[in-house]
């Protein structure tokens, strides 16, 4: 998919699809309704639809992001991407409706912590009994950075703004699992990131 000048545009969206849809074409291959949570650009909702085309990639995002997200969707034209919806996770609206699959990238460490705690929360009210969920991006690991980059990364994060860092991969699993859901794989993607996936149990 090639840049088009009057969409937004992330370099890091184009290094990482490729890994991110490795894992999602296993744990996504029999899911039918995926809401991004933070779809950003919408670049990632583009190339994942268009790959994994069983799927309804419903994007979200707050009001500002929409019109960015609108053009990648616009240009790919695919017809498993409806039109994004207007999500604030720690405000709402979340969408009706139940998604047996949920997708973020490179959120958790621009959200404020409660907001995390928010995302989480959420999810009971619209995920299938089977969902399962898939965050992309960095993490620590009791309490050390897992390189010097992601070291670096952190402290321009919090240069930008206090709230932001890279989250300890204990409490995102904790906050996971209060809210129903279990580990199935934590795989290693490139440039120190993870993909962290998790099933919701069907008794929860």
């Amino acid at each position: 998919m090639r840049r088009m000048p009057d969409k937004p545009y992330s370099a890091a969206c184009e290094r990482n699809r490729e890994p991110i849809l490795a894992v999602l074409r296993v744990h996504f291959a029999d899911r039918r309704h995926v809401l991004e949570i933070g779809s950003g650009t919408g670049q990632h909702a583009a190339w994942f639809a268009a790959h994994l085309p069983q799927l309804v990639w419903q994007t979200s995002d707050r009001a500002g992001h929409l019109a960015g997200i609108r053009g990648w969707l616009d240009d790919a034209a695919l017809p498993n991407t409806p039109p994004p919806l207007v999500l604030d996770v720690a405000r709402g609206p979340w969408p009706r409706g139940e998604f047996d699959a949920l997708f973020s990238a490179n959120t958790l460490h621009i959200m404020a912590w409660p907001e995390v705690e928010a995302l989480f929360a959420a999810l009971p009210a619209i995920a299938s009994a089977d969902a399962k969920l898939a965050v992309y991006g960095p993490f620590n690991y009791e309490g050390r950075f897992t390189s010097a980059s992601n070291r670096d990364f952190d402290r321009s994060l919090k240069a930008q703004a206090p709230h932001m860092g890279i989250r300890e991969f204990a409490d995102v699993d904790r906050l996971a699992q209060a809210a129903g859901f279990v580990l199935v794989e934590d795989a290693a993607m490139p440039a120190n990131n993870r993909c962290l996936v998790w099933q919701r149990q069907a008794h929860a």
